[in-house]
């Protein structure tokens, strides 16, 4: 039997009056996944999540978190940690009172001064919020999102405002807290930081999804494409193509190697050289395009 979904969605509906925010959605979250729910501006993804989350009811349709009613605070929230766009954090407290804090309300136990190490901010533990840096708030944000290693964790534009390093640093700590089988919810417009690190990706267009699944199966849904450009007349290409008034190229293929090693050969036969080429399979970047299109 396949394990019990951490998060079940099924024909979910919110409505703000007469506007339908989340339109008949159904997905899952799998235990110990890194699950990304991407979406444009307005696709619903906020609300959606928002639902799960136990800070909204639906129109209609069932969630379900833990096999609970995400609105069962005492049954789902001490096993669930969330890191918002904006906490809100008091800026009166400091940085040590306001993860203890979190910890006292999520009723989860932990070492402040473990998880302040965590995130880097052991140095800044005596200072008050509002004296910090916007980096430094999104490590806070973290680690209060992260106190005592939470079942499933929610992160919402997490590397918001971060450098490389501190970006790398979070990472490294959200992989840690999934090799001890935490699972993570993932919403983020650095579309890179999906492809690299998502199980599964929910695709959400005008609340709907458009696409869900692995990113091999989103990017396989759109042809990988070779460009190149040609100086001078040149025979008929071997390839379905399209040209350019500037001897540009391009071909969309489904079969980037063997169409490459046609192209290639074809242009050595005649003498030709291909300027400017490049070859390369279909981004996540691209499916996204693909679907407000």
């Amino acid at each position: 039997m396949p394990p019990t979904p951490v998060i079940e969605v099924d024909h979910l509906n919110l409505k703000y009056g007469d506007f339908h925010a989340v339109k008949d959605l159904s997905f899952e979250v799998r235990p110990g996944e890194l699950y990304a729910l991407l979406g444009t501006n307005g696709a619903g993804k906020t609300s959606t999540l928002e639902t799960v989350e136990g800070h909204r009811t639906p129109t209609s349709g069932t969630v379900r978190v833990f096999g609970h009613s995400p609105r069962d605070r005492a049954a789902v929230r001490p096993r669930m940690g969330i890191m918002l766009q904006e906490s809100g954090f008091s800026p009166d407290l400091t940085v040590r009172e306001s993860v203890g804090l979190i910890g006292r309300l999520t009723r989860r136990t932990d070492d402040v001064d473990r998880v302040i190490d965590v995130v880097e901010l052991t140095g800044k533990a005596g200072t008050l919020v509002g004296q910090l840096s916007g980096g430094e708030k999104r490590r806070l944000d973290f680690a209060t999102a992260v106190y005592g290693t939470p079942e499933l964790i929610f992160l919402d534009e997490p590397t918001t405002g971060l450098d490389i390093q501190s970006r790398d640093d979070l990472w490294n700590a959200v992989d840690r807290l999934r090799e001890n089988g935490s699972t993570v919810v993932l919403t983020t417009h650095y579309l890179e930081e999906a492809q690299q690190r998502a199980d599964r990706i929910g695709l959400m267009h005008q609340g709907v999804f458009r696409r869900e699944g692995t990113v091999s199966e989103l990017t396989r849904t759109l042809p990988a494409v070779i460009k190149f450009t040609l100086a001078a007349p040149a025979p008929a290409l071997p390839l379905q193509a399209t040209a350019g008034a500037d001897g540009s190229v391009r071909v969309e293929t489904f079969n980037l190697q063997k169409d490459l090693y046609v192209l290639l050969g074809w242009a050595q036969d005649h003498g030709l050289e291909l300027g400017d080429l490049s070859a390369g399979p279909t981004r996540l970047d691209d499916v996204f395009r693909a679907i407000e299109s």
